[in-house]
């Protein structure tokens, strides 16, 4: 995974033979904080899991760039401010959501795979080239 804001790559191994690994799961954190106030929260292996497993199913190669990991209340609460598109208390405040974005994939092929999970919300930005991907309940917006 790549990430946009920081310019950090992350390529990990996150998960063997059933097992969660520790550090990599801190790395993960680390890695998806909120760019803007330098805060993290642990973040939702269920997330971690729904996004692994959608870029698995569209075979891509090359590694996410994610737009939006955790945010900060102050974070949220100022993107409230500048767009309607903002939930008021939006996953991404709990570490259980993530914005992707693929260059080899459309919004639509990228929804299509993350909805095949049947394991959480997914969101289409088309507008803005970006997909939504939480852990929360199985529900699916935008177009």
């Amino acid at each position: 995974m790549y990430n946009g804001r920081t310019g950090e790559r992350i390529d990990t191994i996150y998960w063997i033979e059933g097992e969660y690994i520790g550090e990599a799961l801190r790395e993960i954190t680390l890695f998806m904080r909120d760019w803007r106030t330098d805060q993290a929260k642990d973040v939702d292996t269920r997330t971690v899991d729904i996004m692994a497993a959608s870029h698995n199913l569209m075979e891509a190669s090359e590694p996410y760039l994610l737009l939006s990991g955790y945010r900060s209340p102050q974070t949220n609460a100022m993107l409230r401010r500048r767009s309607s598109g903002v939930a008021r208390n939006s996953l991404h405040m709990k570490g259980q959501a993530a914005d992707l974005r693929l260059e080899s994939r459309s919004v639509a092929q990228m929804a299509r795979a993350a909805k095949a999970c049947r394991a959480g919300g997914v969101g289409r930005y088309t507008g803005s080239n970006f997909v939504h991907m939480d852990c929360g309940p199985v529900r699916s917006w935008g177009r």
